[in-house]
């Protein structure tokens, strides 16, 4: 079991607050491995067993405690009667009115919440309206680079480890397949079948699967690049694909709110506000981009801008993609402590395509901290106050 330190230490920081911790991430990142890794804590730190429930809502031997007033039922009965009982709750989404238990439950204040849902679905409607205050969200990724790392070693040095990263994935559980490369491509072929079926088609009732499975080829070819919804309607009708915006709308919606694609939306750093055209997409795990485009044309920068997207997400940081007058930052990262920018390049080693990854840089008067993040094993460097980066050792956490 692969320790999620970062995520676990989020969660002993918010036990016995009065809150509801409600964990939300893509199927198979890690939620549920999460909770049983706080369980044991609870455990390790003196909480009685009587004093831990736990359900999880995919499993079948659980079916009858898929009713609202049945699950309000159980857990009330096995209450402990002394100390704080923890209360473990794994896919609620597949509980019809779930949404009232969960306020009721929150209402006993010997009773601490745990949520785990696979769609942000979880937090709209009657339950943020409910609770609104009253919950705290833990966004879960799968596995970060240094995490696998951790997890396999670094023999051959951090390059080779990062392209074994990408072709591997990043879902915790393909690494029962490590040096499996068919394997690995049938597991990530159920957890894809799992997000599609179960999180997108049936939530939504999308009736052309085949044309959601395009839009999704789309967007996952297209990583890193200024889309619009029109643009990506004009796209795929020019491809023979009768798609209208509207549709590209809705569609897109339901694929982020499924955690399978991310939005980063673009930001005026002179102006100082949000832009509302021309975001770009990035995947959830490269390992699931290559199950569905293959890796013929791979575009490595491309890639790499995906990768440090997500370990930006994972460090607690809102990221957007910078205008400043015609040039782009490719990430503005904004946090309690301030900013960081980021310009994302496979390589810079010659002049001049490090010269235009520096010029947007250059133009920002601030002196929050400037970062070029590249795949040259190369020592680092700095200019004028702009540092040079080699980009696994980042992701590393060096």
């Amino acid at each position: 079991m692969i320790e999620r330190k970062e995520y676990l230490d989020r969660l002993i920081g918010y036990r016995d607050k009065g809150v509801i911790k409600i964990i939300t991430g893509i199927r198979r990142c890690g939620k549920s491995t999460l909770l049983a890794l706080f369980q044991q804590h609870l455990l390790d730190n003196g909480t009685a067993p009587a004093n831990i429930i736990s359900i999880n809502f995919d499993d079948y031997s659980n079916r009858g405690l898929c009713k609202a007033a049945a699950l309000h039922e159980y857990v009330l009965s096995r209450m402990a009667s002394e100390g704080k009982t923890y209360v473990f709750l794994d896919e609620i989404q597949n509980v019809p009115e779930f949404q009232r238990v969960v306020d009721s439950l929150h209402l006993r204040k010997n009773l601490d919440l745990y949520l785990t849902g696979s769609n942000a679905w979880l937090l709209s409607g009657d339950l943020a309206t409910l609770l609104s205050g009253r919950y705290v969200e833990i966004e879960m990724l799968p596995l970060s680079f240094r995490e696998y790392a951790s997890a396999t070693g670094t023999e051959g040095g951090l390059q080779r480890k990062y392209t074994e990263y990408l072709e591997n994935s990043s879902f915790p559980g393909a690494l029962e397949f490590e040096g499996q490369p068919k394997h690995i491509l049938g597991y990530l072929q159920g957890v894809y079948d799992s997000v599609i079926l179960n999180d997108v088609v049936r939530r939504y009732r999308i009736p052309d699967v085949m044309m959601l499975e395009s839009l999704l080829r789309f967007t996952f070819e297209n990583i890193g690049s200024q889309l619009s919804t029109k643009n990506i309607s004009n796209a795929m009708n020019s491809d023979g694909r009768k798609i209208d915006v509207k549709t590209v709308e809705r569609y897109l919606r339901t694929l982020m709110d499924s955690y399978i694609i991310y939005q980063a939306k673009r930001y005026d750093i002179k102006g100082k506000q949000y832009l509302k055209t021309l975001d770009k997409y990035y995947a959830v795990d490269i390992g699931m981009r290559y199950l569905l485009l293959g890796k013929s044309g791979t575009d490595v920068g491309h890639i790499l801008e995906n990768v440090i997207y997500l370990e930006l997400l994972r460090r607690g940081y809102q990221v957007y993609v910078g205008k400043l007058g015609g040039l782009e930052v490719d990430f503005v990262a904004i946090d309690h402590s301030g900013r960081s920018y980021f310009q994302v390049a496979a390589t810079v080693r010659e002049q001049a395509t490090l010269e235009r990854e520096l010029a947007p840089l250059r133009k920002i008067s601030d002196h929050y901290a400037k970062y070029i993040l590249t795949l040259d094993e190369d020592p680092d460097a700095d200019y004028d106050g702009i540092r040079k980066v080699y980009a696994p050792s980042w992701l590393m956490g060096d």
